[in-house]
């Protein structure tokens, strides 16, 4: 039966093992050591430089920390802010106010659609891209948004706080589900 021994000394390593850790070579390969010292501080410097500097780690960071503490998807409590202003344009009681909403909600999902990657020049072709999967009521998002294409084109329409409320449901509920 072979021992470890015997296969160091047949292998050499035993003497290289103590050919390495002489004196005589320990003090021949310091100035080898001290540089890689300096390099490997130098380099662990650079990185933790370009870290604290770059805004990617730190909004990595504060997106999982938010995620974590939060106990919601990253950007949800955003979506949510924004949806209340948006809403609250509906309290008024002023029909400017129900057309500027419904402008900023059909606005807003528009904005949510291209930050999540969807395709599209035009609106109907970001809610297209989005397809049925993602959006059940594409139908009435459409309508939504040609109710949002008289309010802008058209001077003289008019509508009411009922139909407002139902309009801005329709687009709450698509922000809602791509936001997710």
């Amino acid at each position: 039966m072979v021992t470890w021994e015997q296969v160091y000394n047949f292998l050499g390593i035993k003497d290289f093992i103590y050919f390495i850790s002489s004196p005589t070579i320990q003090e021949m390969l310091f100035p080898i050591k001290l540089i890689f010292i300096l390099f490997t501080l130098f380099f662990l410097g650079a990185v933790i430089y370009f870290m604290i500097v770059s805004t990617w780690m730190k909004h990595h960071f504060l997106e999982d920390a938010s995620e974590f503490f939060s106990w919601q998807a990253y950007g949800l409590k955003q979506i949510a802010d924004r949806w209340k202003k948006i809403k609250k344009r509906l309290d008024s009681g002023v029909e400017s106010e129900y057309k500027l909403a419904i402008i900023e909600g059909d606005d807003f999902l528009s904005e949510v659609l291209d930050e999540r990657g969807f395709e599209g020049k035009s609106f109907e072709d970001l809610i297209s891209s989005a397809g049925v999967g993602l959006l059940a009521n594409t139908d009435e998002i459409f309508q939504a948004h040609k109710v949002r294409n008289s309010i802008v084109y058209e001077p003289d329409f008019s509508i009411n706080q009922e139909e407002a409320k139902r309009i801005l449901s329709i687009f709450e509920t698509a922000v809602k589900s791509v936001g997710l």
